[in-house]
C-alpha cells in the first residue's frame, strides 16, 4: 500500500511498506535536469549532484561515503532531463541513520571552492569517457537532431566550457531557483511503517526556497541528419521518431510496441538484423517520454561497409510494421513479457522507490498493480496499429557516428 503525505511547505512524501524485505530505500527526487538549464548552464544540474558528495557542514566526504560502507548501505545519486535523484538503500535497521545523511547532503552541502575544482576535473574525466563511447555519443547527437536548440537537445554531463565556468555560488543560485519545496518529493519503499513519514518531516517539512514552478516549452519535434566521423570500429546509427508523453493514455501501446519491434530478442529489429542477417551485434529499441514530448529511438551498430544494408533493412521492417500491422502472437507474448517484467521488478525495494518517486513528481498519482495489469490487458491490435502509423508515418530524425561519417545512402538529403 502506498501512503501519500504533503508537508506544509509542499514538499511531498510517498512510503510503500513492504514488510516482506530487510531493506529500505531512500530517495530524494528534485524536478529539475538538463531541460529547464540555458545554454551557459548546461550541465549545473549533474555538477550540482556531483558536489552533494564532497562535503558538508558536518560531513566530509569521505565521511559520506564511509557513514554507508560501515552500515553495508548503498548511496548513489543520477541526473536526467527533467529531475534528478540522490538515494540509498540499507538494511531496516539503518534507515535513520541513511536519511539523516541523506539530509545533512540536501541541506548542508558547503561546495568548497577546492572540493568544486577537483571534481571539476572528475566531471570533465567522465566526459571524456563518454566521448570515447560513440554507441553512448550517437544518443546524444539524437537527442540534438531531433530537439534542434530546445533545451531537451542539451548533454546532460554540459561542456568543459560550461563545467569551467560553474562556482559555488552558480550552484547556490540554481538550487535557490529548482530546489524549492513544491519541487521535492521523498519516496521510500521497504520495511518501515508509516511513522517514518514524520522522521521525513522533521528534516523536510520547515524549509524554505525561493523557487517557483518551473515552466515548460514543448519543443517542435526536428528531422535533422547529423553525422560525426570519429575512428571507430563500427557505424553506430539512431533514427528518431516524435514519441509520446509522459501522459499520453497510449503508453501501455506503446510499451507493447516497442516491445514486440525492438526491446525483447524475439522482437523484430532482433530476429530480422541479428539473427537472420547477422548484421549487428547490438540492434534496439526504446522511447524516451518527458512531460510533454517524446522521442521513440531505434539504434543499431554495424561495420561500415554494411550500414546501407542496416538501415534499409530497418526501414523495410517498419514499412512491413506499417502496411501488414502486428500478429495476435505478437501482442499476447508481448503483454505476458511485460507484465512479467513489471512483477519481477516489484521485488526490487529501489525499483518501487523509483517508481514511485517518479510518478509522485511528475505524474502525481500511482496505480496499482492490478490496474497496470488490466491496462496491458486492455491494448489491442488496433491500438498498437494505430500508433505504429502515428508515430512511423512522418519524418524522422538521425544520427551517426563512423570512421567515414557519411550517413545511409537512404538519409542523404
Amino acid at each position: 500500500m502506498i501512503v501519500r503525505h504533503t508537508c506544509p511547505n509542499g514538499v511531498r512524501i510517498v512510503l510503500e511498506k513492504i514488510p516482506t524485505v530487510r531493506s529500505v530505500a531512500i530517495g530524494i527526487w528534485i524536478g529539475t535536469g538538463s531541460r529547464f538549464e540555458t545554454a551557459e548552464q548546461n550541465g549545473v544540474s549533474h555538477f550540482l549532484e556531483h558536489m552533494f558528495f564532497k562535503g558538508t557542514k558536518n560531513r566530509t566526504a569521505r565521511e559520506i561515503a564511509e557513514s554507508f560502507d560501515s552500515i553495508g548501505g548503498q548511496v548513489n545519486a543520477f541526473t536526467s532531463k527533467e529531475y534528478t535523484c540522490y538515494y540509498a538503500k540499507v538494511l531496516d535497521t539503518h534507515a535513520q541513520h541513511a536519511l539523516d545523511v541523506l539530509s545533512d547532503m540536501f541541506f548542508n552541502s558547503e561546495f568548497d571552492e577546492g572540493e568544486l575544482a577537483k571534481e571539476k576535473n572528475v566531471v570533465l574525466e567522465e566526459i571524456k569517457m563518454y566521448e570515447d563511447a560513440p554507441d553512448d555519443i550517437v544518443h546524444d547527437m539524437l537527442s540534438k537532431a531531433s530537439f534542434s536548440r530546445h533545451a531537451l537537445g542539451l548533454p546532460i554531463l554540459g561542456t568543459e566550457e560550461t563545467l569551467n565556468s560553474f562556482s559555488g555560488q552558480t550552484l547556490r543560485d540554481y538550487m535557490d531557483t529548482h530546489y524549492f519545496p513544491g519541487n521535492v518529493v521523498v519516496s521510500i519503499a521497504g520495511n518501515v511503517d508509516e511513522s517514518f513519514i514524520r522522521k521525513i518531516e522533521d528534516y523536510f517539512g520547515t524549509y524554505k526556497a525561493s523557487g517557483t514552478a518551473l515552466t515548460y516549452e514543448k519543443p517542435a519535434f526536428s528531422a535533422q541528419k547529423l553525422a560525426r566521423k570519429k575512428e571507430t570500429e563500427q557505424a553506430h546509427l539512431c533514427i528518431g521518431f516524435p514519441g509520446l508523453s509522459l501522459k499520453d493514455k497510449r503508453s501501455f501501446s506503446l510499451i507493447v510496441l516497442n516491445n514486440l519491434l525492438g526491446s525483447s530478442m524475439s522482437s523484430r529489429l532482433f530476429q530480422e538484423i541479428r539473427e537472420q542477417r547477422g548484421l549487428a551485434y547490438s540492434v534496439f529499441s526504446y522511447h524516451s517520454a518527458y512531460t510533454d514530448n517524446g522521442l521513440f529511438t531505434i539504434y543499431g551498430g554495424t561495420a561500415p561497409h554494411q550500414l546501407d544494408e542496416l538501415y534499409d533493412t530497418v526501414m523495410h521492417i517498419l514499412d512491413d510494421l506499417k502496411s501488414e500491422g502486428i500478429s495476435e502472437k505478437e501482442l499476447v507474448n508481448s503483454k505476458e513479457q511485460i507484465k512479467g517484467s513489471l512483477m519481477l521488478s516489484l521485488e526490487s525495494t529501489n525499483s518501487r522507490m523509483s517508481r514511485n518517486g517518479k510518478h509522485e513528481l511528475i505524474l502525481n498519482y500511482h496505480r496499482s498493480l492490478d490496474e497496470m495489469v488490466d491496462l496491458i490487458d486492455s491494448v489491442t491490435k488496433d491500438s498498437v496499429n494505430s500508433l505504429v502509423q502515428d508515430i512511423f508515418g512522418g519524418e524522422s530524425s538521425a544520427s551517426l557516428v563512423s570512421p567515414t561519417g557519411n550517413l545511409p545512402k537512404g538519409l542523404q538529403q
